[in-house]
């Protein structure tokens, strides 16, 4: 075989081995990046259980005293509700232990549901400016709900936060019927009645002693939807890559 021949077929071995090296490295690259991607759409879930820890070692930690006997040991799941957690001293007027870490899970939960306000439109068919409403409105929620930890009338802030999220929410059922997600529709039309709930309660002095439950079964409730959710767009875009 001619010298140049041979060079020439040795170059072209070596060029397709290159090519195939780099389709390979590519190809896992690609793969990597939709693992990250997928992982990243699981945060939601990975916040929720995260703050869920937090709450139960705060009411480990929470010295006592409740709606129903101020001179109460410990946190009352019946009694007491989850702003107990967050205040400088306890019912019983003993220093609340419990406060850094509940902080730190309200801080955590408020992050987690504003990325998730933000990921969900953007994970779904919707338009342009339904999409801005959702993460403008549970955005805005979330950072109204972080002033929960100042000075600034509670009622006030918990109406405001309120609100938005309600805009926000209303932009999720949205989202989910036009997705035809009806089964997820259908659970989020539960915590609407909850929420109703809620604020009958709360308006109603002959009730208010039932919301400390009614309130935790909401809040669990509603996490349990967001969690569905987060787990729907998972599987979604899971089966989009693959």
């Amino acid at each position: 075989m001619i010298p140049g021949k041979k060079f020439k077929i040795s170059l072209q071995k070596m060029l397709s081995r290159g090519n195939k090296i780099i389709t390979q490295q590519s190809e896992i690259n690609f793969a990597q990046a939709d693992k990250m991607k997928n992982i990243l759409v699981l945060i939601p879930i990975f916040g929720t259980i995260l703050f869920v820890v937090l709450y139960v070692v705060a009411t480990f930690l929470y010295p006592g005293g409740s709606q129903a006997d101020k001179n109460a040991v410990g946190f009352s799941w019946t009694n007491n509700y989850w702003c107990n957690l967050l205040n400088e001293n306890a019912i019983n007027g003993q220093l609340n232990p419990a406060k850094p870490v509940a902080l730190t899970a309200m801080l955590l939960l408020c992050f987690t549901l504003a990325y998730f306000w933000f990921l969900f439109p953007n994970k779904i068919n919707l338009s342009n400016k339904l999409k801005l409403v959702i993460q403008i409105s549970g955005t805005l929620s979330m950072a109204i709900a972080l002033l929960l930890f100042t000075n600034i009338n509670h009622d006030l802030i918990t109406n405001l936060a309120s609100s938005f999220g309600a805009i926000a929410t209303i932009g999720t059922f949205t989202g989910l019927y036009k997705n035809k997600w009806f089964g997820l529709f259908a659970f989020g039309l539960l915590n609407i009645l909850l929420a109703g709930l809620n604020n009958l309660c709360y308006y109603n002095k002959a009730l208010i002693v039932y919301l400390p439950v009614i309130q935790k079964i909401t809040f669990a409730t509603f996490l349990i939807w967001v969690c569905s959710i987060t787990i729907n767009l998972y599987c979604r875009q899971r089966t989009a890559t693959t």
